[in-house]
């Protein structure tokens, strides 16, 4: 008896589990499908600013030259959850070639996340430790944080303009991590002057292209952690998955382990009514 009770709570537990793990399930069906809205908007946005970025410096390709002096700063986008499997451990292997042979001085590294920040404890190379975001929501909270954050480090330098950053994020459409190196408008290509007249400007071309660049930045932004928040709820949804598949399949174990038990103990119990029946049964010694 206290075998088969033992194996009952083992499958109430298993049972309670399961339950908890559904609800997360759902938790990020349901952030996975606000991000898909939120995604496709936003790469619509970063299209159309580098499409203007590319017609602005047709006209004035002198302001593209190439910033010099500029240290190399990595944004690391991690999880502020768990629950994604490798997730955070991928971005951590990722970003070792950049480091290797780097002093500190020549490069920052900021790590979002906590999970991620957990996986590097002692990196010399980390400036900034912010944590993320944990549903979409939260995106524009991190990111006024994360450009608080580069004042603060760029505080006493040179100002260069645009300005340079790294991002080490999870691809979305297949498994591994997407380079993006921010350089505002120097990698498009520029295929001549498409319109015959330079657009109406209120402002210097320069200071015009710099308020350009920041916004792209911005609008950038938006979109590697939309992506990243997207690949890190995928992963969860699949590990959910994953760890809902094994409970299950324990749980038909242990419901198979209970059912024999079962049937030792109705054996057990018709045994004792046989010897009881036969010493019922017994003549009496006179």
């Amino acid at each position: 008896m206290s075998k088969r009770r033992g194996v009952e709570q083992q499958l109430q537990a298993f049972g309670d589990i399961k339950d908890i793990l559904g609800a997360m399930k759902n938790l990020a069906l349901m952030e996975m499908r606000k991000l898909t809205q939120f995604l496709s908007t936003q790469r619509r946005v970063v299209e159309t600013m580098e499409s203007a970025g590319t017609d602005f410096l047709s006209f004035y390709p002198y302001l593209a030259a190439e910033a010099v002096n500029a240290r190399n700063v990595y944004l690391v986008i991690g999880s502020e959850r768990g629950f994604c499997g490798d997730f955070n451990e991928t971005m951590r292997s990722a970003l070792e070639p950049y480091l290797e042979g780097v002093s500190p001085e020549e490069a920052w590294v900021i790590a979002v996340g906590y999970r991620l920040s957990a996986r590097l404890p002692d990196a010399p190379h980390v400036a900034a430790r912010m944590a993320g975001a944990s549903v979409v929501e939260e995106v524009g909270s991190v990111l006024t944080r994360l450009i608080e954050t580069l004042d603060v480090l760029h505080d006493g330098d040179a100002p260069v303009r645009p300005q340079c950053l790294t991002v080490l994020s999870h691809k979305v459409e297949e498994a591994g991590v997407r380079i993006s190196v921010l350089e505002p408008f120097k990698r498009l290509e520029h295929k001549g002057v498409p319109y015959a007249y330079p657009p109406l400007l209120n402002l210097t071309p320069s200071r015009a292209l710099t308020g350009l660049a920041d916004q792209y930045l911005f609008a950038k932004l938006h979109e590697l952690f939309y992506s990243s928040l997207m690949a890190e709820n995928l992963q969860r949804l699949q590990h959910m998955e994953n760890a809902i598949r094994r409970i299950e399949e324990e749980s038909t174990e242990l419901l198979l382990r209970r059912n024999m038990l079962r049937q030792e103990e109705i054996t057990e119990e018709i045994e004792v009514l046989m010897l009881s029946a036969e010493a019922l049964g017994r003549p009496r010694d006179t």
